[in-house]
C-alpha cells in the first residue's frame, strides 16, 4: 500500500495488446478522474483468483487536482479504481450502468455530519467518489463540518451540495454513529453502529431506530461470499498504530535512561498525511543503520500476529526501518546478537503459536471447530524474545489467549545477564517494552488489556505484579497502546481508502439487504439475535442497581436450577450464572428473574474468573471440588464470601487461616451427603448433651435411588449424571468404628462384600455399605463417647452383587486400555472380556459363558445381570481410554432416567442416648424425598437448596463466622433446617427406648 516515490510509479509490462483489451473493457477513466492534459498515467493490469480485476492508475497530478495533499509525495495521490466481479452469477455493475439506471430518476444521497467523537475527522466518501456520483446524476448533500479534515469546498468542486438540512436523502451515509436526537425517520442509514454484538452503549441508537422505522446499514456486515469484511478501515488502523507505538517506544526508552532514533518519531495524527510520517520513519531507520543505538538494549525485536490488513497496514510502516524478518523460532537467536545497524522482525501465524492441549499437534481444521482443545505456547516461545508485540488477531472466548496476567508477571522479571553495565547505560529491565493491540479487544487475547487507551491519552503502563494501569511511561511494567479508533489519525488516507471500498456498494444500498439491520421499525431476519443478546446485556445492568446482591454461581448442572430459582425469589439479587457449557446457562437464566449466563471454563480462564469474583458478594460453586482450593483462593483475594456442597478436603483446610485473615465466610458441605446429614446429626447430639445424654453410638446412612417404580434393571440403579463416581466407589477403601473396634477394608473391590440389608423401611429393600472414613467424624461431632460410628451409602438389594460380577471381570479398572482406543480396531463385549479371562476370542459361546461363570462365582444373578447389559454379546464396547471408562459410557447409555421418570433420595440417622438415668434411647431421623418429573430432581432439592439456604444466610449477614465454616454450628443447622422443612423437606423422627 505505502511505496516510496522511487518506486510507486507502476510500470506496465504487458504487452500492448492486453492493455487495449482492458481499457476497452472498462468504463471510461475520465469518468472517475480529473480531466488534465499532463497527466502522466501508466496502468497496471492484474488478475486475483479470477473473481476480481484491480486496475491501479498512478497519478502525477498538479496540486490543483488533489488540494487537500500538500505533499508531493507521488504514494499520497495514488488512486485505486476498484472494479468488482460479483460471484453467485450477478453481473457486474459499473459507474455508466448507474448513471443509465437513473437517466429518469434523479437520486438523493447525503453524507452526515461526524459529531460523537472528537476526533473523528474522516469522511465515507472522498471529493472524486462524489464527483462519479453527480456525474451519474445523482445529487449528493453534505453537512458541512469545520472538523472534517477534507474541507467542503472540495466537495462542492466535485459537484455536492454543501448544507445543513439533509431530510431530502434517502440514503444518509457516514462514518460512525449519528447521535440519537438526530436520526431522521424513515430514512436508509449506512455507518458502522457497533450493535451487531448488543454492545451496550449503542442499544439506545438500536432503539431509536427501530422506533423511527429506519433502513441500517451497517458496514461491519458487508461482507464477500466467504464472509470476510469488504468494507473496513483495517490497514490504516495498523499504519496509524504501528507509528503510534515507534513513539511510544523511544518514550519508553527514553524514561528507562536511553535516547534512540524513535524519539523523533511522532503520533501518527501529528504529521499532516502518510507521507511526512514515513519520512519520520525512514530517518530514525537512517540513525539505526548507523549503528547509533545503545549497545545495552541490545537488538529490537517486533512481533505481528495474524496475516489479515492491519498486520500488513503495521508492517508497511515497519519496513521503512532497516529490517530483517525471522521466523518465529529464530527469534530467540537474534534477540541475542549484538547486531544493531537493524530491528528484527516476525509474522505469527496460528500453527507458530498454537498446539492441541493433549500431543502439541495443530490440526487447522479441528482448531476451526474446536478452539477449546488448544492453547498457545507463545508466552514461552516468542514474547520472551520480542521488544514490541502488534497484536491484531480476533479473539472470542472459545479461543486461547496470548497473554495473560500470569504471563506478564513472569515476563517482566528482570533478566539475568553476567555482563556489567555502566550507570550511564543501564540495563532494560526486561525484554517486552510495549504491546500496541490494534485489535482494541478488552480482556480478549492480551488478558490484562482491560481498558482501551485514547488518542488523547495514547498510552498506559500495565504493573502485572499489582495488576494495576497507570498513566505514564515511567516505572515498572509493560507500555500498553490500544486506541479503537486509529484510522481517525490518518483521515485524508483512511477516507481515500474507505470510499474506495464502499463506492461500488453505493448503487446497491438501497435495493442489497444483507447488510440490513433494521428496517420498517423491526430487526431483519438475520440480525434478530440483537435483541436476546441486547436483553442479555440490559439484564447485566442490575449489577450496577443500588441496593442489589449480587451472586456468582459456578455451573450449571442438574443442582443449579434450585439455587437460582431460591436465589432471585428476592427480586433484590442478581444471580450470574458462569459455565462452560453457555448454552445451558441460558437456558437456566430464561427461566428466572434477574439471572446472567456467562461463559467461563475455570481451568483455563483464570484471569476471567478473577474478574467475575471481583464484582460479586458471594461466589456458589457446584463444580467438582476439584475446583474449590482455586475459587477459594480468588475469594480470599477478593475478600468475597463462598459457600459448596461439597466436602472440606485437606487443600480447602489450609486456606482456613486465609479467609479469617481477609474477614470472609467460606461455608463448605452444604449439600445432602455432606450437609443435610450432618445438619440432623448435630441438631440432635447438641439437644442430647443439653439434656445431660451420652452419645453412644452414631449411624449415618444415605442414598440417591431412582424411584422404585423405575428400578427395574440387574442394578436397580439408574444415574442422573455421569456413572464414573459411582463405579469408582465401589473399589474405594472404608474404616468404620464397631463396638470399639476399628474396622478397616481394603481398596480393590473389597467393599460390595461388606454390605449388609437395611430394614428401617422394609418395603424399600435396602442395602448398605460404609462410604470413607468414617471415624474422623468422632472429633466434629463431638461424640468421642460412641463405640459404634459409621457412615454408610444406600442401594436396592441386588446392586452389591450385580457390581461384585464386573468386579471379578476386572471391569472396574482405570488404567490405560489399548484395546480401547479410538484409533483401535472396534471390539465387542464377548472379545473384551475373553481377553479379561486370557481365552482366545475365537472360544465358542458355550465355553466363554462357562468361563464366566466360574469367575464371578457361579452366580445365576450375575450371570443373568451380564445379559441383560449386553456383556454376553458381540455388541461393540465405546472407545474409551479405560476399561472402567467405556463401562461408564455402556451403563450411561443403559441406565439413564427418561422423561416421566423420577429419583428418590433417602437418609436415615440413627443416634444412640445413655441417659443421665441410664436409659438407652435411639433416636430415628428419616428423610425421604422424591424428585418431581416435569421439575427438579430429588438429588437437585436436596443439595441445591441447602447451599442456596447457605447463600441467602450468608447475604444477610446470619451467618458471621470467618473463615472455614461447615453446619455443624447452631447458627447454621438452626436456620437452615427450618427452611429446608419451608421447601417441603420434611424430616420424621421417632425414637425407641432400652432400659
Amino acid at each position: 500500500m505505502i511505496n516510496s516515490a522511487s518506486n510507486c510509479l507502476l510500470q506496465l509490462k504487458h504487452d500492448e495488446t492486453e492493455k487495449q483489451q482492458f481499457c476497452l473493457s472498462q468504463p471510461s477513466v475520465s469518468s472517475s478522474l480529473p480531466a488534465n492534459p499532463t497527466s502522466d498515467l501508466s496502468v497496471r493490469y492484474t488478475k486475483k483468483h479470477g473473481t476480481e480485476q484491480h486496475a491501479h492508475i498512478a497519478c502525477n497530478y498538479s496540486l490543483h487536482h488533489f488540494p487537500y495533499v500538500t505533499t508531493l509525495d507521488i504514494s499520497a495521490v495514488v488512486i485505486s479504481l476498484w472494479l468488482h466481479v460479483f460471484v453467485l452469477s450477478r453481473r457486474s455493475h459499473s459507474c455508466l450502468a448507474a448513471q443509465r439506471r437513473y437517466e429518469h430518476h434523479r437520486a438523493v444521497m447525503a453524507i452526515r455530519r461526524e459529531d460523537v467523537n472528537p476526533w473523528e475527522r474522516r469522511a465515507p466518501l472522498a471529493p472524486r467518489h462524489v464527483k462519479e456520483l453527480t456525474n451519474a446524476g445523482v445529487k449528493v448533500l453534505v453537512q458541512p463540518s469545520n472538523r472534517r479534515a477534507i474541507h467542503e469546498k472540495y466537495y462542492m468542486r466535485a459537484g455536492a451540495v454543501v448544507q445543513e438540512d439533509i431530510s431530502e436523502a434517502s440514503l444518509i451515509i457516514g462514518v460512525k454513529r449519528p447521535p440519537e436526537e438526530k436520526v431522521i425517520p424513515r430514512k436508509t442509514y449506512a455507518f458502522f453502529s457497533h450493535t451487531i454484538k448488543a454492545q451496550e452503549a449503542n442499544m439506545g441508537l438500536l432503539e431509536d431506530l427501530l422506533t423511527k422505522e429506519v433502513r441500517l446499514i451497517d458496514y461491519e456486515k458487508m461482507v464477500d461470499p466467504n464472509g470476510f469484511r469488504i468494507v473496513a478501515f483495517g490497514q490504516w488502523a495498523g499504519v496509524a498504530g504501528m507509528i503510534n507505538i515507534l513513539h511510544g517506544l523511544g518514550l519508553r526508552f527514553l524514561a528507562l535512561g536511553h535516547h534512540t532514533p524513535f524519539m523523533h518519531i511522532g503520533m501518527a495524527h501529528n504529521y499532516r498525511n502518510v507521507s511526512q510520517a514515513i519520512q519520520a520513519v525512514r530517518d530514525c531507520g537512517y540513525e539505526i543503520s548507523m549503528g547509533l543505538m545503545p549497545k545495552s538494549i541490545g537488538p529490537v525485536t517486533f512481533c505481528f500476529t495474524g496475516t489479515g490488513n492491519v498486520s500488513k497496514g503495521a508492517q508497511d510502516i515497519l519496513n521503512e526501518l532497516p529490517v530483517e524478518y525471522v521466523e518465529p523460532h529464530e527469534l530467540k537467536d537474534v534477540s541475542e546478537t549484538q547486531d544493531l545497524s537493524k530491528v528484527y522482525a516476525t509474522v505469527l501465524s496460528r500453527h507458530h503459536h498454537l498446539m492441541r492441549k493433549s500431543d502439541g499437534m495443530y490440526d487447522p481444521m479441528e482448531y476451526e471447530n474446536h478452539p477449546e482443545l488448544y492453547t498457545s505456547h507463545f508466552r514461552t516461545s516468542v514474547a520472551p524474545y520480542t521488544t514490541c508485540l502488534i497484536n491484531g488477531i480476533y479473539w472470542d472466548p472459545h479461543t486461547p489467549r496470548l497473554l495473560r496476567r500470569l504471563d506478564a508477571q513472569k515476563l517482566i522479571r528482570p533478566s539475568k545477564s553476567s555482563r556489567v553495565f555502566a550507570e550511564g547505560s543501564p540495563r532494560l529491565p526486561h525484554k517486552l517494552l510495549a504491546i500496541c493491540d490494534i485489535s482494541a479487544d478488552t480482556g480478549g487475547s492480551i488478558e490484562f488489556m482491560t481498558e482501551c487507551t485514547t488518542i488523547d491519552k495514547p498510552f498506559c503502563m500495565y504493573d502485572a505484579d499489582q495488576h494495576i494501569d497507570h498513566d505514564s511511561v515511567e516505572g515498572n511494567g509493560i507500555l500498553m497502546c490500544s486506541i479503537d479508533n486509529l484510522p481517525a489519525q490518518l483521515p485524508i488516507e483512511a477516507t481515500e481508502y474507505f470510499g474506495d471500498r464502499l463506492f461500488p456498494y453505493i448503487w446497491e444500498m438501497v435495493r442489497r439487504f444483507t447488510a440490513v439491520i433494521t428496517s420498517n421499525g423491526a430487526l431483519t431476519p438475520k440480525f434478530e439475535y440483537i435483541e436476546k443478546l441486547r436483553e442479555r446485556r440490559e439484564k447485566a445492568q442490575i449489577m450496577k442497581k443500588s441496593g442489589m446482591k449480587r451472586v456468582l454461581l459456578l455451573g450449571s448442572g442438574y443442582v443449579s436450577g434450585p439455587v437460582v430459582e431460591y436465589l432471585t425469589r428476592d427480586e433484590k439479587t442478581q444471580v450470574t450464572v458462569a459455565s462452560v457449557l453457555l448454552k445451558q446457562a441460558e437456558e437456566l437464566a430464561a427461566k428466572y428473574p434477574n439471572t446472567i449466563p456467562v461463559t467461563l471454563d475455570v481451568g483455563s480462564q483464570e484471569g476471567h474468573l478473577d474478574s467475575l469474583v471481583k464484582d460479586h458478594d458471594l461466589v456458589i460453586s457446584v463444580l467438582p471440588y476439584s475446583f474449590h482450593p482455586l475459587i477459594a483462593k480468588h475469594c480470599i483475594k477478593r475478600k468475597v464470601n463462598m459457600v459448596t456442597a461439597s466436602y472440606l478436603s485437606p487443600a480447602m483446610k489450609e486456606l482456613h487461616g486465609s479467609a479469617e485473615e481477609a474477614g470472609i465466610t467460606i461455608v463448605n458441605e452444604m449439600g445432602l451427603d455432606p450437609g443435610i446429614d450432618h445438619m440432623l446429626a448435630m441438631e440432635c447430639i447438641d439437644r442430647a448433651k443439653a439434656d445431660g445424654c451420652t452419645v453412644e453410638s452414631y449411624s449415618s446412612f444415605c442414598g440417591g435411588l431412582p424411584a422404585p417404580e423405575c428400578s427395574d434393571n440387574p442394578l436397580r440403579y439408574k444415574f442422573s449424571w455421569s456413572p464414573y463416581g459411582v463405579l469408582l466407589n465401589t473399589i474405594s477403601p472404608a474404616i468404620f468404628l464397631r463396638d470399639n473396634q476399628v474396622v478397616s477394608i481394603p481398596a480393590g473391590g473389597s467393599l460390595m462384600d461388606s454390605t449388609t440389608p437395611m430394614d428401617f423401611l422394609p418395603g424399600f429393600n435396602l442395602e448398605g455399605f460404609p462410604n470413607r472414613d468414617s471415624t474422623k467424624y468422632a472429633e466434629p461431632y463431638g461424640i468421642q463417647t460412641a463405640h459404634t460410628l459409621i457412615r454408610g451409602t444406600l442401594r436396592f438389594k441386588g446392586f452389591s452383587k450385580a457390581m461384585s460380577g464386573f468386579l471379578k471381570l476386572g471391569l472396574i479398572q482405570s488404567e490405560a486400555s489399548p484395546v480401547l482406543h479410538p484409533s483401535a480396531p472396534p471390539v465387542s463385549w464377548k472379545e473384551l472380556l475373553c481377553t479379561q479371562m486370557g481365552l482366545s476370542p475365537s472360544v465358542s459361546n458355550e465355553a466363554f459363558e462357562d468361563a464366566v461363570y466360574e469367575r464371578i462365582g457361579k452366580d445365576d444373578f450375575g450371570m443373568e445381570s451380564l445379559r441383560w447389559f449386553g456383556m454376553l454379546s458381540d455388541e461393540p464396547v465405546p472407545h474409551a481410554d479405560s476399561v472402567l471408562t467405556a463401562l461408564t459410557k455402556h451403563l450411561e447409555a443403559k441406565l439413564s432416567f427418561v422423561k416421566g421418570e423420577r429419583d428418590m433420595i433417602i437418609l436415615r440417622n440413627d443416634v444412640g442416648l445413655r441417659h443421665p438415668t441410664g436409659e438407652l434411647e435411639t433416636k430415628h431421623i428419616s428423610l425421604v424425598v422424591y424428585g418431581d418429573p416435569n421439575g427438579f430432581s430429588a438429588m437437585a432439592k436436596t443439595v441445591g437448596y441447602p447451599a442456596a439456604i447457605a447463600a441467602r444466610m450468608v447475604l444477610d449477614g446470619e451467618i458471621s463466622t470467618k473463615g472455614l465454616v461447615v453446619p455443624m454450628i447452631k447458627e447454621v443447622y438452626g436456620p437452615a433446617l427450618a427452611r429446608l422443612k419451608e421447601e417441603g423437606l420434611h424430616f420424621m423422627s421417632k425414637s425407641t427406648l432400652e432400659e
